[in-house]
């Protein structure tokens, strides 16, 4: 039977199936959710072990466990692992849902639920793609899955879990589709992502807010210091960060890399009315695809302190705070550059505040070469399932887990996202098209043919 037969016949009872994890509010990063992180695990291992897998095994972790299940076909053929999670955002504001989060349903050819695109519904492809290979007997090579349940939160236990179970995971490549393409008319492949660098900054001055009238002049302001200490990390003309050093590990593009990228398709007029911004801003000389993909970054994610309530409070406040990101590129180590963030900050700042920098997480950046063969395969398999050659795109985001699974096991992964822009990860009324569920089922189903050809 052929795959677009399979889907075809089999259309209901995989969305049924699907809908059964939409089902369970997965969210790991709230702890009145921890019961459904186990019923989210002990679903996917059941659905796992009903599709044909060997072993099917639901494993502890010092926090949330992991579905891991592997069907062998040839102890002498390559291995893929499929890397997914079943975690999800938390759904506030739940009062902008046009539909309840948990109750998916399809509706105007898009699948909607949180976890619908991010990443139940993506991870479901290759369960689909795996029940259409070994219903058909078509799989020539040893198949493993990891399912996590902590990847929104920074997957904190799968490190000490990976490193404990190497041999179990032992792969020849890494399949990973908790990524986007850059729309549905062009297919991309992911081909490196940024790494991060999260920090939290505290400016202390006095003991207890106090009286602005009486104090006004006298003490200092931590909110108006945090402020000046903000706008001395970035050079808001021309975008480049201040902080010395910053820049010692960033590779310049070549011409070949700046030929590359030009290639991807960007209307300036769409980008600014999709996301109501006014003009584009960012580092001088560089193209907007060059900066959120291939350039690091400075941003502040959120700042408070002193009063914020309705009405007037005449207050000068204790302590200030924010909360920093910066996106890295390759070779730019986070650890390094959360140092450098809290020297310049501490070298700057005057001696009547006190500032304290803590790291709240860290990723490192990933690359995938164009040319390994297992991305051959899935270049090709883009190509007959959409009916052009992806684009290889390096994506602005971070997922600390393809990292780590280098630095862990020493084996690449390849990024097969089929997400979209309009899919509001993260956001409410998450979606992700029917249409390119399946396309994304099929496309899978082909790598996996042409990896049985390298």
């Amino acid at each position: 039977m052929l795959i677009e037969q399979y889907i075809s016949s089999r259309r209901d009872q995989l969305l049924q199936r699907l809908f059964s994890l939409l089902a369970i509010p997965s969210i790991s990063s709230q702890s009145e959710h921890k019961p459904d992180m186990l019923r989210c695990a002990e679903r996917w291992a059941e659905l796992l072990r009903e599709a044909g897998a060997d072993t099917v095994d639901v494993m502890p972790t010092k926090g949330n466990p992991v579905v891991f299940a592997s069907k062998n076909v040839n102890p002498n053929a390559p291995t893929v692992l499929i890397y997914g999670h079943y975690d999800v955002m938390p759904v506030e504001p739940l009062a902008e849902w046009t539909l309840p989060p948990f109750q998916p349903q399809i509706k105007d050819g898009h699948i909607r639920a949180r976890g619908a695109d991010d990443d139940k519904g993506q991870s479901f492809m290759h369960y689909a793609a795996f029940c259409y290979l070994v219903e058909n007997n078509l799989l020539k090579h040893n198949i493993k899955f990891l399912l996590e349940g902590e990847e929104e939160i920074s997957s904190p236990s799968l490190e000490e879990f990976m490193t404990a179970n190497k041999e179990l995971l032992a792969a020849d490549i890494i399949l990973v589709s908790d990524t986007s393409m850059l729309n549905a008319d062009n297919p991309s492949i992911t081909t490196g992502l940024r790494g991060l660098a999260y920090l939290q900054v505290d400016v202390h001055a006095a003991a207890r807010d106090l009286h602005s009238g009486i104090f006004g002049g006298a003490v200092a302001n931590p909110v108006n210091i945090l402020c000046s200490l903000i706008s001395r990390i970035q050079d808001t003309e021309t975008g480049r960060i201040l902080i010395p050093h910053f820049y010692d590990d960033v590779d310049e593009l070549s011409a070949d890399e700046k030929a590359l990228i030009a290639q991807i398709p960007f209307d300036e007029t769409e980008y600014l009315n999709g996301i109501g911004a006014r003009k584009l801003h960012g580092e001088a000389g560089f193209t907007t695809v060059e900066r959120t993909g291939v350039r690091p970054t400075f941003d502040v994610c959120g700042i408070w302190g002193g009063y914020t309530g309705e009405g007037a409070k005449t207050v000068l406040p204790a302590e200030a705070h924010a909360k920093i990101s910066t996106r890295l590129v390759p070779h730019q180590n986070h650890e390094k550059i959360a140092q450098l963030i809290e020297d310049y900050l501490n070298s700057i700042a005057p001696d009547c505040v006190e500032v304290k920098c803590t790291s709240l997480h860290g990723a490192e950046s990933y690359v995938c070469p164009i040319q390994l063969p297992a991305y051959k395969a899935a270049e090709k398999a883009y190509t007959t399932v959409f009916g052009k050659r992806p684009l290889p795109v390096r994506r602005g985001g971070s997922i600390g887990v393809v990292p780590m699974f280098e630095r862990v096991t020493g084996v690449k992964s390849i990024l097969m996202g089929f997400g979209l822009e309009s899919d509001a990860i993260h956001s409410p009324n998450e979606n992700f098209p029917l249409d390119m569920w399946e396309k994304g089922i099929r496309t899978i189903v082909e790598f996996h043919s042409e990896f049985d050809k390298i």
